[in-house]
């Protein structure tokens, strides 16, 4: 296999683990305004993502270095072309950051409903226009012969592109309220579990929609088998959640956000970043890719120290593996 094959497919797996991984706390920072009665419970939900939320994000930066390093033409057409929708991303981010940091600083309810608000559009944004961006590079956007992106903000706006982000919003809302049934107690618990089903219905129908126009895009038969199992994972954790099998149900959901990621690649394949101007002008594997001797060194570096980043997260997610009970925050002291 070649390395630049090897890469993609890295890059892919590198984006897949950011997705299910941040995909439910932008789902709990969304969904913090509705399921929270209180300020006691909305700290309670902000504490089953403390201490994970953060390291949760490398995979986003680890993402963009990969494709820096390992397919640079790609790079710099994505983030020059995409450079205001990755701008909005970026601040949303560092808004909910500075947001989680800072709710606790004051007691003042007023404070604390102004960072919530940040929390949650800081967690919507770049839930709905990562969806946007993927289904964008799916889809195709004007590139010229340079390699340089002709179109604007708007460009990416279109009905494939917004049935993308509300996608993959759904899936990230669904995934969240799966993960809080699967991290609260009691009431709380009772009204995730809820939500997680009514969501997960909604997450369904465009899904399909999503999958099934991205079929007649760029499909064949490896992408729809995949989207047939990200679909069959789906049901399976709606079936989980009504019976009160949260973490059968946490799978499922994390299951289907890959797969469905997963076959957004696999259709792409071999192309990174296809022209609609001309098949002739797009960015693929081999012409966006760096030197074999780049890449060789990178592939060294990633057998050393993919295994040792793997082993410290799963390790925090062993320790943090608790319920958070709403009784267990004290009344007087912030998150």
């Amino acid at each position: 296999m070649e390395l630049t094959t090897i890469w993609f497919a890295l890059i892919a797996i590198l984006w897949i683990g950011y997705f299910v991984l941040e995909g439910f706390d932008f789902g709990v920072g969304i969904l913090l305004p509705f399921l929270g009665r209180g300020d006691r419970e909305r700290r309670a939900l902000i504490n089953t993502i403390g201490p994970v939320w953060d390291g949760n994000e490398v995979w986003v930066l680890v993402a963009g270095g990969a494709t820096f390093a390992a397919f640079p033409e790609w790079y710099a057409t994505l983030f020059s072309g995409f450079y205001l929708a990755l701008f909005l991303i970026l601040v949303a981010l560092i808004v909910r950051g500075v947001a989680f940091e800072f709710r606790s600083k004051r007691p003042d309810p007023a404070w604390r409903s102004r960072w919530d608000l940040a929390i949650f559009g800081g967690s919507l944004l770049p839930a709905f226009l990562w969806g946007v961006a993927f289904a964008n590079i799916v889809q195709g956007v004007p590139i010229d012969a340079r390699h340089q992106f002709t179109g604007d903000l708007f460009t990416l706006l279109n009905p494939y592109g917004l049935l993308g982000g509300l996608t993959l919003l759904a899936l990230f809302l669904t995934h969240g309220a799966v993960f809080l049934a699967l991290k609260t107690t009691g009431d709380l618990r009772r009204r995730a579990n809820a939500w997680a089903g009514r969501l997960g219905l909604a997450a369904a129908v465009v899904a399909v929609l999503f999958l099934a126009w991205t079929q007649t895009i760029r499909g064949g038969p490896a992408s729809l088998a995949l989207s047939v199992v990200a679909a069959v994972a789906l049901v399976g954790a709606l079936l989980a959640n009504r019976v009160g099998r949260e973490g059968w149900a946490f799978v499922g959901s994390a299951v289907t956000i890959a797969v469905a990621v997963a076959s957004l690649f696999v259709g792409l394949f071999p192309n990174v970043m296809p022209s609609t101007l001309d098949v002739a002008y797009g960015l693929t594997t081999t012409n966006a890719a760096s030197t074999p001797y780049t890449l060789t060194i990178m592939t060294w570096v990633a057998v050393v120290f993919t295994p040792l980043v793997l082993i410290y997260q799963g390790w925090t997610y062993w320790v943090f593996r608790r319920r958070v009970a709403v009784e267990q925050i004290p009344a007087d002291e912030g998150y």
